[in-house]
């Protein structure tokens, strides 16, 4: 029986919880275990806890469960990993999204990092300012007019993975999640200093406003999705759709990047990381997030996410 982690309010305090059919379950008594009172103390426990709760959720599905819990759709779902070790995405990493922004530059596509010969490229996002829940409304940063969307599929490390091989680097992935790489397009330069300049780009205004990472709904074990590079993705501001695509479209698949990381850092339980995003973005047509936008993503066998911007 599939199952979905997440995190939930219980009273004031943070859960784990199991998503059985339309019920969520606590993960902790599921498995009769203290440590997995957490996403991250699950994470941290992988090996064991995905044995315990597919046992549990099983039980539950066969009818001869005791364990009582709370429909979804009473339940208040928080970011399924409060809060990941480290956030590291991906930029530059579709096809499609390379060659819209070439075309908004006025320059025709070019050979990809891959085609050549470069590896995967990524930034550093911040955890506990940056990420927020389901349902969460994101304060549009004062200092930027111009705030854009990125649905993005986000990979969630499930074990200590160091120096890994391209063909084993999925067996580290505990599962996948949404996530929304919310950016802050007009402080990505500071204009000062000359484009050749290695402090020309601001990552951090761009990408670190408190609210950028919103994630969820939950984590879908990576047994359950058969194939992390042929997945639909796709994301509507106020019901209009902007982002149409499939992550079969990556130029660096979630392995290479994985491996690719793991030769420069350890990477962690609960450590995300965030493939990339698709063609779609606001900034090719001059489409920015306003206060009292509603966003909603999609990604295939997983879910949906949604969330409001806020003045």
């Amino acid at each position: 029986m599939s199952y979905k982690l997440l995190s939930y309010q219980s009273d004031r305090t943070a859960r784990a919880g199991v998503l059985v059919g339309d019920t969520v379950y606590d993960a902790a008594k599921l498995t009769h275990a203290a440590t997995h009172t957490s996403v991250l103390g699950v994470l941290e426990d992988w090996g064991r806890a995905s044995r315990l709760l597919a046992q549990g959720a099983k039980h539950i599905a066969s009818g001869k469960g005791r364990a009582k819990g709370v429909p979804l759709k009473s339940a208040r779902l928080l970011a399924p990993v409060l809060y990941p070790g480290n956030i590291y995405c991906a930029g530059a990493n579709y096809t499609d999204h390379m060659a819209e922004m070439a075309r908004a530059q006025g320059q025709p596509p070019g050979p990809t990092m891959k085609e050549l010969g470069e590896q995967p490229w990524h930034f550093v996002k911040t955890s506990r300012s940056s990420v927020v829940g389901p349902g969460a409304r994101v304060k549009l940063p004062v200092y930027s007019q111009m705030v854009d969307w990125e649905v993005e599929l986000a990979a969630v490390i499930g074990k200590v993975a160091r120096d890994v091989p391209v063909e084993k680097a999925l067996a580290y992935v505990a599962g996948y999640t949404i996530a929304n790489d919310l950016s802050a397009r007009d402080v990505m330069r500071r204009d000062k200093n000359p484009a050749t300049s290695p402090f020309h780009y601001d990552w951090l205004g761009q990408k670190c406003f408190d609210g950028s990472c919103p994630l969820g709904p939950w984590i879908v074990p990576a047994g359950d999705v058969r194939d992390p590079q042929n997945l639909g993705l796709k994301l509507w501001v106020n019901d209009t759709l902007m982002q149409d695509s499939n992550t079969s479209r990556m130029i660096f698949d979630t392995a290479e990047q994985i491996a690719m990381l793991s030769s420069r850092v350890t990477l962690q339980p609960g450590d995300l990381i965030l493939t990339g995003t698709p063609a779609g973005v606001g900034m090719p047509r001059r489409l920015f997030l306003k206060a009292g936008d509603r966003v909603k993503l999609w990604i295939e066998r997983i879910g949906e996410l949604s969330h409001t911007m806020a003045g």
